[in-house]
């Protein structure tokens, strides 16, 4: 393991998300042929990346403080959902590009992620937080050490 349980669950995902693009950009081909294929596969590969970049701004605030942690987990979901609608709302200009094959595949996908994050959790992937002390914990904790020596 990591010594970053965020980053350990990104790097253990690495597997399922490949084997994800490979069903999903399979499926969309079959069904309804090479532009579909390429949207699903973007759609894996930009699900996967946002992921990515949840476990590591996780583990970016986590060196911070409980409530940057907060901030990220909270404000992170907005901004990243976010991107990925408006995505959705760039790549419909290209002709190649289904919105359809690449809606029905982000949905699923981010559920399935979901669900193997959940599942390593239950397995005690990151059942040890790593976060700091507050800054002002610290400050008050050195204060009263020094008030009970005197």
């Amino acid at each position: 393991m990591t010594d970053r349980p965020e980053i350990e669950m990104v790097r253990r995902a690495l597997v399922p998300a490949a084997l994800t693009f490979v069903v999903a950009t399979t499926l969309a081909w079959v069904i309804a042929g090479p532009n579909a294929a390429v949207s699903a596969a973007l759609a894996v590969v930009i699900v996967s990346a946002n992921f990515a970049a949840h476990g590591w701004s996780l583990a970016w605030a986590s060196k911070i403080s409980i409530p940057a942690v907060q901030a990220v987990a909270l404000g992170g979901l907005v901004v990243r959902m976010a991107m990925i609608v408006g995505l959705l709302f760039v790549l419909r200009v290209f002709d190649w590009f289904s919105p359809t094959a690449f809606v029905l595949t982000v949905a699923p996908a981010t559920m399935l992620l979901l669900a193997y994050e959940a599942r390593l959790a239950i397995r005690g992937v990151g059942a040890v937080l790593q976060i700091p002390a507050d800054p002002a914990a610290i400050r008050a904790a050195a204060i009263l050490a020094v008030q009970e020596a005197r």
